[in-house]
């Protein structure tokens, strides 16, 4: 059951993407473009995958189990440290420079684009270095 289940959410949220053409790095970079031709769909796509959140968030507020009866995995509130505004830099610069960012990625994938294989192999290069790097850390 937990497979189908995170195999039929894994697919409706490829769907949204494809549908709402987040999966398309120009839309993107569109958005991001305020200068230029801006397109602010994305906007309004973040404006509704928030409101889901919220309201799921809300419902999922006490609970201690998941709808499927696993333990609830909420992130907890943190403070706002250099590694989590240095990441946050590099994930918006790498975003704004590609058009893409993970899950849209692996929607790429799943097209045979190129693009998407080519920053499905940076981002797991990237993973794989910051594990080497805390692990020296450590």
């Amino acid at each position: 059951m937990h497979i189908a289940s995170a195999f039929f959410i894994g697919l409706l949220f490829g769907l949204g993407l494809i549908v709402s053409g987040m999966s398309n790095p120009a839309k993107v970079l569109g958005f991001l473009d305020l200068g230029g031709n801006w397109d602010p769909s994305l906007a309004m796509v973040m404006a509704g995958a928030i409101a889901v959140g919220l309201i799921a968030f809300r419902a999922a507020g006490g609970k201690v189990t998941s709808l499927l009866g696993n333990p609830m995995q909420l992130p907890a509130i943190g403070k706002i440290d250099k590694r989590l505004v240095s990441g946050s830099a590099l994930f918006g610069v790498g975003w704004g420079l590609a058009g893409i960012c993970p899950g849209p990625a692996l929607t790429l994938l799943g097209t045979g684009a190129t693009k998407g294989f080519v920053f499905v192999a940076a981002m797991l290069a990237g993973i794989v270095l910051f594990e080497i790097f805390q692990r020296r850390r450590a």
